[in-house]
């Protein structure tokens, strides 16, 4: 599967040189837990991925991408030429990046991004951060932090899903609910211990969230990529983030970036050597839409996410 991956990859065109590889894994697990209130339980688990990582160009213009499929049935994962040829085409895409200068402007973030945003919104949601006041949002239950037409939904019960399971690591009962509803925080991630220190009830997230969907009650069947990079009109269109610049406490956002120019809702150009810069309260509240790409990253299903402003550094 790995060779026929990377194979795949560098039969889409001459111009991919080379390859980091391809890799293929398989998992399987039991979790079992039991602690002296008498709780004894367990469930099996298992984990299947397919990766390759295509380089394209020569000489100073070298780029490469990569590509990946993981789930926890097999025979649920994309054919492995399917994932060879879109990291292929994806690296392609990024041939002749250029940078851009300073402005502010809407940034699209490519679904796979957008669920890094919902994993920021999960950390500055969760206990630890809320009772120690490392969280820019404090005391947020029942505030609006988002627009009206997002809601975020937590389902431990979904078939196959990466975050699935029947209690948390407690030993805890868990629920379906809605941890957002119409912009406003509905519930938070609680631990019995950090809700023992707010003075709540555990909402069995011991060990995390389960299972998160960010949708918006606006999106439409044909809100596509193509009809996401039309409302986002002029402005950045974002498929890659490096380094780790997010500040909690503040919600200070400033990561650096790669992706596409976009002008009059169509790809102008690729870019690199940029950095995108905000503050995550302003950012989820300037959150126009969501596409209807969805792309489950993880234990995290969005699509595309279009911010309305953010700044751009370049030259």
């Amino acid at each position: 599967m790995a060779l026929a991956c990377e194979h795949a990859a560098l039969a889409v065109d001459k111009r991919i040189t080379n390859s980091e590889g391809a890799g293929v894994s398989a998992q399987q697990s039991h979790f079992f837990s039991a602690h002296t209130h008498g709780f004894r339980g367990g469930y099996a688990s298992s984990r299947h991925s397919l990766s390759v990582a295509p380089i394209a160009g020569k000489g100073n213009d070298m780029q490469r991408d990569y590509w990946y499929s993981s789930e926890r049935n097999a025979r649920d994962l994309a054919a492995p030429e399917a994932v060879g040829r879109y990291a292929a085409e994806r690296a392609l895409s990024r041939l002749k990046s250029r940078k851009i200068g300073t402005r502010q402007c809407p940034v699209l973030f490519e679904s796979p991004l957008a669920a890094g945003l919902l994993g920021s919104l999960t950390q500055a949601l969760s206990g630890g951060a809320l009772y120690r006041k490392t969280s820019f949002l404090v005391d947020s239950l029942g505030k609006p932090v988002l627009p009206k037409h997002i809601d975020v939904l937590e389902d431990p019960f979904v078939v196959g899903g990466k975050g699935s399971s029947p209690f948390d690591e407690e030993g805890v009962r868990v629920q379906a609910r809605k941890v957002v509803d119409a912009g406003r925080v509905a519930g938070y991630f609680l631990s019995t211990y950090s809700a023992r220190k707010l003075g709540m009830r555990t909402t069995g997230n011991a060990g995390g969230s389960h299972n998160l969907t960010l949708r918006s009650r606006l999106t439409r069947a044909g809100d596509d990529l193509d009809e996401m990079l039309r409302k986002l009109g002029t402005g950045l269109f974002v498929i890659e983030l490096m380094g780790q610049g997010v500040n909690y406490v503040t919600g200070d956002y400033s990561r650096g970036a790669s992706g596409f120019w976009v002008e009059n809702g169509r790809i102008a150009y690729p870019v690199q050597e940029i950095t995108i810069a905000g503050n995550l309260r302003e950012m989820f509240l300037g959150l126009q839409a969501v596409g209807a790409d969805a792309y489950t990253y993880g234990s995290k299903t969005v699509g595309s996410v279009l911010i309305d402003r953010m700044t751009v550094a370049g030259n």
